[in-house]
């Protein structure tokens, strides 16, 4: 049975630093791409950051490239995403997903499988 369990959210501060898990089981991590993406209320999901195993460097939304840091550690079959100068409208629903396939995948479409999401608010 394939489980995503996001961890790691919370209310923080504008400014503050959060870092999210998410650990995968039922799966072989190493042969998996992953992704984060947040919806906040009432907008569409959106993509954050994503990495392939096939490479370990990841891609980021340009809302939150400098800010955010997506990391996996195959070891542990998980993956983590730092987050630091937090702003109030990066609070929403953070879900991380993985899919079969190799690449970078920024479409939410491509993949298999998600968790059942992390709130993180952030307050001004």
């Amino acid at each position: 049975q394939v489980q995503l369990v996001e961890s790691g959210g919370k209310l923080v501060q504008a400014g503050d630093s959060l870092r999210l898990s998410c650990a995968a089981s039922g799966l072989t991590f190493s042969r998996l791409s992953m992704g984060w993406f947040r919806q906040a209320p009432g907008k569409e999901r959106e993509f954050v950051a994503a990495i392939s195993w096939i490479s370990g460097t990841p891609s980021y939304a340009d809302s939150v490239k400098g800010r955010f840091t997506m990391s996996r550690d195959n070891a542990g079959n998980t993956v983590h995403l730092q987050m630091s100068s937090l702003k109030p409208e990066d609070t929403a629903v953070y879900s991380c997903a993985a899919a079969n396939s190799a690449g970078i995948h920024r479409s939410w479409s491509l993949y298999s499988y998600w968790g059942q999401g992390t709130q993180v608010t952030v307050s001004s």
